[in-house]
């Protein structure tokens, strides 16, 4: 039997469910949840700013693996964002992790809250990154757990959900995980980097997930559901688990919506991957935002590196014409600076820049 080694990244003050907050017909949101500082979004769609989308078929099979992989490597460095379709994960097996992510929101609250965080923890029902009781909060309540490798799960989370649950969540988790490796040594090679400084940094690596549920809202204008970030991992898997839009992304400072596409899943640039590349792809700001009439739920996996090793640029794409533009540093004082703070755009990374 695996022994759980304890990992902590954090912690947050506990908070109200959003979603019994939205059970209740209220006309105004409470003043902890509005936020006059958001910036609106691009009002209609425009072609020419959307997120690229790439067919991992053709990326590894055919006579059209080059262009794909250009358009890869442009979609990275232009936008650290990009929709990926026939990435091969059965639409049988998105369905059941969507199945059991809606009902686990639906459950009763005391039935969720068998999940909560515990003090001193990130992991688990709640919300992250709440540091004061005077900060503002997002509208949403979110399901944050540590999947990979096994030692590292929490032994009241995952192995306590309910079977079919646990079995959905457990089939997606090494599907995601084979799927990251492979994005992640395509990336390598669009890069022109040692393929094996990808494998040593995220084979071994920590996979967390992250279930977001964003309940309708009386005031949607008014509030955020995911305040604007970019995520500290290296590579995030979002599967938009049913067609609300909701997300954004931050694209020469105007905020463009990312159409949720059937079966697709958004992958982004993380911080670390950023380090990694040595600014090649950067990570990107994104926020999430919510509407009056229906919830938004998503599921997003994370892929870091080893928490017990160490990142920084890949040594092969150095050299005296590029050298380092951030400092090396341990995968695990990394995350747990993350945690630490409130959410505020790309301003954890830039405590690594030389």
């Amino acid at each position: 039997m695996e022994v759980a080694r304890v990992t902590n990244l954090g912690s947050s003050l506990e908070v109200p469910s959003v979603y019994e907050l939205a059970k209740v017909k209220m006309a105004a949101v409470p003043s902890r949840y509005v936020r006059p500082d958001q910036e609106p979004a691009l009002s209609r769609s425009n072609p020419g700013l959307e997120v690229p989308v790439i067919d991992m078929e053709l990326l590894l099979h055919g006579d059209k693996m080059e262009t794909e992989l250009n358009k890869l490597d442009r979609a990275c460095k232009e936008w650290g964002f990009f929709q990926l379709i026939n990435h091969g994960v059965s639409d049988s097996l998105l369905d059941r992790v969507k199945t059991e992510v809606e009902e686990f929101f639906k459950l009763p609250l005391e039935e969720k809250r068998k999940f909560g965080q515990l003090d001193g923890d990130i992991e688990g029902y709640g919300q992250v990154f709440v540091v004061s009781e005077e900060q503002k909060l997002d509208w949403a309540d979110m399901f944050f757990m540590i999947t990979l490798p096994p030692e590292l799960r929490k032994p009241h989370l995952l192995p306590q959900l309910p079977l079919s649950f646990r079995v959905a969540i457990e089939a997606y988790s090494m599907e995601l995980k084979s799927l990251a490796m492979k994005i992640l040594n395509i990336m390598a090679k669009a890069l022109r980097m040692k393929p094996e400084e990808m494998e040593v940094l995220f084979n071994e690596g920590m996979q967390s997930m992250r279930m977001n549920c964003y309940p309708p809202c009386p005031q949607p204008e008014q509030v955020i559901g995911l305040t604007p970030h970019s995520d500290a991992t290296g590579l995030t898997i979002l599967f938009q688990l049913n067609e609300t839009e909701g997300l954004q992304v931050r694209r020469d400072d105007i905020w463009i919506p990312v159409k949720p596409l059937p079966s697709a899943f958004v992958i982004n640039i993380g911080d670390i991957l950023e380090i990694v590349t040595n600014g090649a792809y950067p990570s990107i700001e994104h926020r999430g935002v919510v509407n009056s009439v229906k919830e938004r739920l998503s599921l997003a996996t994370f892929l870091s590196p080893n928490l017990n090793g160490k990142f920084g640029p890949a040594p092969s794409l150095l050299s005296s014409e590029t050298p380092p533009k951030f400092q090396s540093t341990a995968t695990d004082d990394f995350l747990k600076g993350f945690f630490a703070q409130k959410l505020n755009g790309k301003s954890f990374l830039d405590t690594l820049r030389i």
